[in-house]
C-alpha cells in the first residue's frame, strides 16, 4: 500500500512536471507568435491619417505624400522598420536589415549615381537560382559521362597501317573477334571454334586472345618505328653518297688546279727575268682566264683568288718597283681587268665622269674583318708609292697626270683605296695650296700666283661632300669660304674685280656668293663713294664711280635692284646738292640740261631705267622744272633744299618684305652685324702677307692719329711706321727727319711698295 502511494506520489510529480514544461513551450510558442504579428504590423504600417496632427504638421513643412523626405525628396519614403529578435537569441539569429532598409539603400544610390552592390547573402542566393536554371536548361543534374567503348582494328587495317606488315592467318581470327559471337581457343595452335551459347565470366581462351591482340598491336607499333628507321638510313646513304660524288669532283678539280699552279710557277720560271715583261704577263694572264673560266661558280669554295694573287704578285713586285706614279702609269692594268673577277675586285663605280657625292655604293663594299689577298697586295705594293708621289712630288697646279692615272686605275682599285686618295690625300693638298693664295694681292707679272679656279675645278666630280659644303667648318670650300672673305674686305676697289672671281662663279653656290658680296664688299663700296667720289661739274673725276661700277656689273655680282639702292643712298645725295647749288647761284639752263643727260648715260642701260633711278631722276627734272617756274629773281630764296637720302648703312636686300619704315627717321636694317674697319682690312692684308701689324701707343704729334708699326720682323722691330687715315695707309717717309724738320708721312697704297718697306728690300 505504502509502495502504491509512493508510486501514486512519483507519478503525480511527473505529471505536474511534464505540465509545467508543457506550458513553459506553449508561453514561448505564443511569444513568438506575437513577435512575428508585431513585425508584420511594422512592416505595413498604415497611412498617417489625412486629417491628424503629424499629418498637418507635415505638410506644412512641405511635405508631399507618396515623395521622401527633403528638399529635394530623396529622403526616406516609409519610417525606420525595427527588426526583432526572439529572446535569448544573438547576433546573426535573423536578418538584420529588413527588405525595406535594402531597398532605400539602393534607391539613395540610384540618386546619387551609383549602384549599390548585392551582399554576400543575396549574391549566394542568385547563382543558386542561376544554376537551378542551368540545370533545368540540361534537364536534371548532371550525369556520369560514359565510358567511350575501346575500338579495335582488323587485321586488315593493321597491314594496311603497317607496310610490309603481315599478320598471320593464326592471329587474324584472334584479331578479327569483333562480332555479336564469342570465339574460344580449342588449342594452343590458336584453332577457334564458334559456340552459340554465351559463357559466363571471362575463361581463359579470352584472356588469351587479349594478350596475343596486345602482342600484335606491340608488333605493329615496333614495326613501324624500324620502317621510319630505314627510311632515314637510306635518306641518309643518299645525302652521303651525292657528298661522295661532290668529293670526288672536288678532288678532280683540285688536281686540275694543282696542273695549273705547276704550268704558272714553269711559265714564271722559264720566262723570268724576261726584258719584255709584256710576255710573260700575256702569258700568266692567258692561264689565268683559263682558270676562272673553267671555275666560275667555285672561286671562293677552291680558293683560287689566293693562288691568282701568288701568281702576278712576283709580277706586280717588280712592276711597281721603279714605277714613278707622275711620269705615267703603270700598263699592268689591262691584265689585272682580264681576270678582275678572279681576283674578286670590287671596284666603286668610279669611271670618267665621277661624281662621289651621289654614289652610295663607295660605303657599301663587303664587309669583312681583314682584306682580300689583292686588297693586301694592291695596299702593300701600289699605294706606298702613289701617297709618296702625291704628299712630296706631286704640284696641284697640274692636275692632268694625275687625273688620269685615278681615271686608268679605278676599275681596279679597292673602294677603300680610292676613298683614301679622293678625301684625305688630294684634299689635303689642294687646302695646302689653296691657304698660300694671297687673295687680297692684285696679280703681278713678276711673282705670278696659281688661281684656285685652275686647281679646284679638275676635281669638283671627285671631292666628297664634306669638302664641298660651304657650311662645314672645315675643308675646301671652308678654306675657300675665309680667302673670298679676305678678299672683298681688303683687294684695291680701283683694280676693278679680280678674273678669279668670274672663274670661281660656276662652281660656287649662288646663296653662298650672295652672301659674301652682301657682307663684306657691299659695305666697302658704299664707304668708297661717300668718302672719295665728288661730284663737280666743272672738273669731274669719276675713277671711284667707274670702279664701283665695275664690282656692280658682271654676272656673278650684285642684282640690279641692290645696285640701284646703292647709287640712291650714296650718288644722288650728292648729285641732287650739286644740282640745287647750281640752280641757286646764276644757272645756265643748257649746261644744266647737258649736265644731267650726261650722267645718264654714265649709267649701264639696265640700272639707268631701274624704277629706283627713274624717280630719282625724275625728283631732279622736277626741281630743275621748280627753278623755271620761280624766275631767277626768286629762285635762290624759294627752292626748297633737296631731302635728305636714305639712312646708312644700306638697307639688307635680304630683309624681310613685312618690315616697313616710317619716315625718313626709320631705321635701316644693317647689311651686316658686324661693322668692317679699315684697320681690319689692313689687319687682314698683313696676315694675308706674313706681317706683324703692331700698335706703339704712341700718336703723330702733327695729326693725333694713333702709329702702327708693319713689319716682317718676329722681334718687331723695323719695317713701316704708319697711322691710318679714312681708307688711306700712311707711313713714315724713310728719308727721316731733315735739318730738324718734323717726320713726313705720305699715302701708301696695300701692295708691293709697303711689303718691300716692310720686308726691309
Amino acid at each position: 500500500m505504502a509502495h502504491f502511494s509512493m508510486n501514486s506520489q512519483m507519478n503525480s510529480r511527473v505529471d505536474e512536471e511534464a505540465s509545467s514544461d508543457s506550458d513553459h513551450r506553449h508561453k514561448r510558442r505564443k511569444m513568438n507568435q506575437n513577435v512575428k504579428q508585431t513585425a508584420a504590423a511594422s512592416s505595413a504600417s498604415p497611412a498617417a491619417k489625412p486629417n491628424s496632427f503629424a499629418a498637418n504638421m507635415m505638410a506644412k513643412m512641405g511635405y508631399v505624400e507618396g515623395q521622401g523626405l527633403g528638399a529635394t525628396g530623396r529622403g526616406r519614403l516609409a519610417p525606420v522598420e525595427t527588426q526583432v529578435r526572439p529572446t535569448g537569441a544573438g547576433l546573426g539569429a535573423v536578418r538584420e536589415k529588413t527588405k525595406q532598409a535594402k531597398e532605400e539603400e539602393k534607391r539613395e544610390a540610384a540618386f546619387r549615381g551609383e549602384i549599390l552592390e548585392d551582399s554576400e547573402e543575396e549574391e549566394k542566393k542568385r547563382r543558386k537560382e542561376l544554376r537551378k536554371k542551368r540545370m533545368s536548361a540540361v534537364g536534371g543534374a548532371a550525369s556520369t559521362p560514359a565510358k567511350p567503348k575501346t575500338k579495335y582494328r582488323t587485321a586488315a587495317e593493321i597491314e594496311a597501317d603497317a607496310e610490309g606488315l603481315q599478320v598471320p592467318n593464326v592471329l587474324k581470327s584472334i584479331i578479327d573477334a569483333t562480332g555479336t559471337e564469342t570465339k574460344l581457343l580449342t588449342s594452343t595452335a590458336g584453332l577457334m571454334t564458334t559456340h552459340n551459347q554465351m559463357v559466363s565470366g571471362e575463361t581463359e581462351a579470352v584472356k588469351i586472345a587479349r594478350k596475343a591482340r596486345r602482342e600484335v598491336e606491340a608488333f605493329v607499333d615496333e614495326w613501324n618505328t624500324v620502317s621510319e628507321q630505314r627510311k632515314f638510313c637510306e635518306l641518309e646513304e643518299s645525302q652521303y653518297v651525292q657528298e661522295m660524288d661532290e668529293l670526288d669532283e672536288d678532288s678532280r678539280g683540285l688536281k686540275k688546279v694543282i696542273e695549273a699552279i705547276q704550268d704558272l710557277q714553269s711559265i714564271v720560271a722559264e720566262d723570268w727575268g724576261i726584258p719584255n715583261d709584256a710576255t710573260l704577263w700575256g702569258k700568266v694572264t692567258k692561264k689565268l682566264e683559263c682558270l676562272e673560266n673553267d671555275y666560275v661558280g667555285k672561286l671562293d669554295t677552291m680558293t683560287l683568288q689566293e693562288v691568282a694573287v701568288a701568281a702576278i704578285h712576283p709580277l706586280f713586285k717588280t712592276a711597281m718597283h721603279d714605277w714613278r706614279p707622275l711620269e705615267g702609269p703603270v700598263s699592268v692594268t689591262p691584265y689585272l681587268l682580264r681576270f678582275s673577277q678572279l681576283l674578286g675586285i670590287q671596284p666603286a663605280s668610279y669611271g670618267t665622269d665621277l661624281v662621289t657625292q651621289s654614289d652610295p655604293q663607295i660605303y657599301s663594299s663587303r664587309l669583312s674583318k681583314s682584306t682580300t689577298p689583292y686588297e693586301t697586295m694592291l695596299y702593300t705594293l701600289f699605294l706606298p708609292p702613289l701617297r709618296s708621289a702625291i704628299t712630296n712630288d706631286w704640284d696641284p697646279n697640274n692636275p692632268s697626270l694625275l687625273l688620269s692615272l685615278i681615271q686608268i686605275w679605278s676599275p681596279i682599285l679597292p673602294a677603300f683605296i680610292l676613298t683614301g686618295l679622293t678625301h684625305n690625300l688630294i684634299p689635303t693638298r689642294l687646302i695646302t695650296l689653296l691657304a698660300t693664295w694671297k687673295s687680297s694681292k692684285q696679280p703681278s707679272s713678276k711673282h705670278p700666283q696659281p688661281q684656285p679656279h685652275s686647281y679646284i675645278f679638275p676635281w669638283l666630280p671627285y671631292l666628297p661632300p664634306d669638302q664641298l659644303s660651304t657650311s662645314s667648318p672645315t675643308g675646301l670650300f671652308a678654306t675657300l669660304k675665309e680667302k673670298l672673305k679676305s678678299l672683298f674686305q681688303s683687294y684695291p676697289l680701283t683694280s676693278g674685280p679680280p678674273s678669279t672671281l668670274t672663274s670661281l662663279f660656276p662652281i660656287l653656290p649662288h646663296s653662298f656668293l650672295k652672301e659674301m658680296l652682301n657682307r663684306h664688299l657691299l659695305p666697302r663700296l658704299a664707304t668708297h663713294l661717300s668718302h672719295n667720289f665728288l661730284i663737280d661739274p666743272s672738273d669731274q673725276v669719276l675713277t671711284p664711280f667707274t670702279a664701283v661700277l665695275a664690282w656692280t656689273t658682271p654676272s656673278w655680282s650684285f642684282p640690279t635692284a641692290t645696285t640701284a639702292h646703292l647709287m640712291q643712298a650714296e650718288f644722288f645725295p650728292k648729285w641732287h646738292h650739286v644740282l640745287y647749288l647750281w640752280l641757286t647761284n646764276s644757272p645756265n639752263n643748257q649746261e644744266i640740261s647737258e649736265w644731267f643727260q650726261w650722267w645718264k648715260e654714265q649709267f649701264p642701260e639696265p640700272l639707268r631705267d631701274h624704277e629706283i633711278m627713274a624717280k630719282e631722276w625724275t625728283k631732279g627734272l622736277e626741281t630743275i622744272n621748280l627753278a623755271l617756274d620761280l624766275g631767277p629773281e626768286n629762285v635762290a630764296a624759294k627752292l626748297p633744299p633737296p631731302e635728305a637720302g636714305p639712312v646708312r648703312p644700306l638697307p639688307s636686300q635680304s630683309a624681310p618684305s613685312s618690315s616697313k619704315r616710317t619716315g625718313a627717321t626709320a631705321k635701316a636694317t644693317t647689311v651686316n652685324d658686324e661693322p668692317i674697319t679699315f684697320r681690319s682690312v689692313v689687319e687682314s692684308w698683313c696676315a694675308d702677307n706674313s706681317l706683324l701689324f703692331i700698335p706703339l701707343r704712341e700718336a703723330d704729334p702733327a695729326t693725333g692719329y694713333p702709329l702702327f708699326r708693319i713689319t716682317a720682323s718676329a722681334s718687331g722691330k723695323g719695317g713701316v711706321v704708319a697711322y691710318l687715315k679714312g681708307d688711306v695707309v700712311w707711313g713714315r717717309d724713310a728719308a727721316g727727319k731733315k735739318g730738324g724738320a718734323p717726320v713726313a708721312f705720305k699715302p701708301v697704297g696695300l701692295g708691293e711698295g709697303l711689303l718691300e718697306r716692310a720686308e726691309g728690300r
